[in-house]
């Protein structure tokens, strides 16, 4: 599976590539979206999910990096991480952002649209 989509946000346009795994195909079949993406922490931007994504398959994962999608399944939110962190228990990696991840570190909060491309 290769599938791309385009993350916009503030003025600024991104895309990501998904990984092959059950959580970020239930995330694909889900677009697109219209959601709200606002600061957490230090290191990520969050954006609430509409509802749950799948679980399946999912397990602790290493060599963490800025430019990571994510989900983390405790709060059905989103992370998109611009800065460094560790994995935690109920994160599961969606697929990494392609290019410059400079606008996630706009800080704030911002209506956002994520799509497939085609």
């Amino acid at each position: 599976m290769s599938v791309k989509i385009r993350i916009e946000f503030n003025g600024a346009s991104m895309t990501a590539t998904l990984y092959d795994n059950p959580s970020a195909r239930d995330f694909a079949s889900m677009l697109p979206l219209d959601l709200t993406i606002d600061d957490y922490s230090t290191n990520e931007k969050i954006a609430y999910l509409p509802r749950k994504l799948t679980e399946e398959g999912s397990g602790p994962f290493d060599n963490e990096r800025p430019g990571d999608l994510a989900y983390y399944a405790p709060w059905g939110n989103l992370a998109f991480f611009y800065a460094d962190y560790r994995y935690s228990r109920g994160l599961i990696r969606l697929g990494r952002i392609d290019g410059d991840i400079a606008p996630l570190r706009m800080r704030g909060k911002f209506d956002l649209h994520i799509e497939l491309l085609p």
